[in-house]
């Protein structure tokens, strides 16, 4: 975990694509996306079955190391409406158990705002914390602090001939977008017009390693 400071709070990004802010006791996540092995394979396209299990093996692995007292997570937390329904029994069991233990807020975005029955927890379309908004999709013309997700933000480079590519934050002074935690989700890259637009001028891209935070200005 390494420092991030954002609209005069401290946080520590992880670099499993995750942000704890340590005065709240609160891990932040975005873009889950539980069951969307299984909305696929509905139409035929099968990937790995088990994505729910392994995101779900992450956040309880980054509440551990944090010690978090809450999880709240930035929308399209299930993959479609119907995502809620077809988690097998463990996974479901195991995903209720955090969510009756912890503080955990679902923001709805756009993939699960028809979700019926939550597992668990809290479900608000956007919250505001300590003066910072939490929603999922970032507000252009909002100048409020705003911490979101939707965008799945990717850096992609070029080193020694090789082409890298690494989930990161992307922020301004008053904007920052979490990259996706979902086991199967991809990622839009970080220089993309979407995002640009999203953030305005200014935006760093922000990769956090064990040691230190990596800065790449976009644009």
């Amino acid at each position: 975990m390494v420092p991030l400071s954002f609209a005069g709070h401290d946080f520590l990004a992880l670099p499993e694509a995750a942000l704890f802010w340590p005065a709240r006791g609160a891990l932040l996540v975005a873009d889950l996306h539980f069951e969307k092995a299984s909305w696929y394979a509905r139409f035929g396209q099968f990937l790995p079955p088990h994505d729910s299990a392994a995101t779900l093996d992450l956040i309880e692995e980054l509440v551990a190391r944090t010690g978090a007292k809450a999880v709240w997570s930035l929308g399209d937390s299930f993959h479609d409406a119907d995502g809620a329904t077809r988690l097998d029994k463990r996974t479901r069991e195991r995903l209720t158990a955090l969510t009756t233990r912890l503080d955990w807020l679902w923001i709805t975005g756009n993939h699960d705002a028809d979700v019926t029955h939550m597992p668990g927890g809290r479900r608000l379309t956007e919250a505001e914390v300590d003066g910072v908004c939490l929603r999922h999709e970032a507000v252009a013309d909002d100048s409020r602090p705003e911490i979101s997700g939707h965008f799945h933000p990717k850096l992609r480079v070029s080193l020694r001939g090789r082409h890298v590519s690494r989930r990161c934050f992307v922020g301004t002074q008053n904007k920052l977008i979490l990259p996706a935690l979902g086991s199967l989700t991809g990622g839009l890259d970080a220089h993309h017009g979407e995002i640009r637009r999203a953030l305005g001028p200014g935006a760093i891209a922000m990769v956090p390693l064990s040691d230190r935070l990596l800065r790449f200005p976009i644009g």
